[in-house]
């Protein structure tokens, strides 16, 4: 959709003419046509046959059915990667979007609605350079696994880790990208720049590794494990507010007539 970075128009287009930058919109021309304050709807039919068939996908919730951010991501890869957040993931509160990819055709290619499993900080060099996979190897391996004992920590109660594990005590991911026997591949890099309000006086840009692994569901439906390495450059426009995190997303697909935005 062409977007300039927010923070440059704020500090560009603004200062030079003096323009209340609250009287322009800089959330046009997205799919769907999503805009901040938009309202989500969406059939929960999904989300009770995925959670049934022992998906980690976090119910959507009435009071997460408003756009509060948007963000475009620019990665190494044909056409364009959009997420509308329904939750920002600040204080306490994980992040819940919805996710849509465009191809090059300009077509939607792909629905996914997301929310946060859990958030780490790579605190070395060794784990970074693993969440980065500068040195051929960590995120880019062909597998990924989830163990019980790691959800047990983040909160799920022992009834909803029956459900989802059974009598395992883990759950496989594979890459979903690349040549499957290949011993590692490359996760995407790019850049997002999220906005939080119309204006685009508010909002962050960071730069991303990202990779998806996906799993098979007792449906044969699948469930994608998407991590994503995020280095903040900026925070409303500071750039002295870095820092880096790993985010591991569980999403699901969705058909896009069972999401309607107003």
């Amino acid at each position: 959709m062409g977007w300039k970075d927010a923070f440059e128009y704020m500090r560009g287009v603004a200062a030079k003419h003096g323009a209340d930058t609250q009287t322009r919109r800089e959330d046009g021309g997205l799919p769907l046509g999503a805009r901040i304050g938009s309202v989500v709807k969406l059939q929960q039919s999904p989300f009770i046959r995925a959670n049934g068939n022992g998906s980690l996908i976090g119910m959507p919730s009435a009071a997460d059915a408003r756009v509060l951010a948007v963000s475009q991501i620019k990665l190494n890869m044909a056409g364009g990667l959009y997420r509308y957040y329904l939750a920002k993931g600040d204080l306490d509160a994980r992040e819940k979007f919805l996710q849509v990819f465009r191809n090059a055709q300009g077509e939607i290619a792909e629905l996914m609605y997301c929310t946060q499993l859990a958030r780490v900080v790579p605190e070395t060099a060794e784990d970074q350079d693993a969440y980065t996979g500068v040195s051929g190897c960590g995120l880019g391996d062909p597998s990924y696994t989830l163990w019980r004992e790691q959800l047990n920590d983040i909160g799920l109660d022992a009834a909803d880790l029956d459900l989802i594990f059974g009598a395992s005590d883990r759950l496989d991911y594979r890459r979903d990208a690349g040549d499957a026997s290949a011993a590692f591949v490359a996760p995407f890099t790019g850049t997002e720049v999220r906005i939080d309000d119309a204006a685009g006086s508010q909002g962050l840009k960071q730069e991303m590794y990202f990779m998806p692994y996906v799993r098979e569901l007792r449906d044969g439906s699948h469930e994608y494990l998407l991590i994503t390495t995020e280095i903040i450059a900026s925070v409303n426009g500071d750039t002295s507010q870095r820092g880096i995190h790993v985010d591991f997303v569980i999403g699901i697909p969705l058909e896009q007539e069972r999401v309607v935005i107003q």
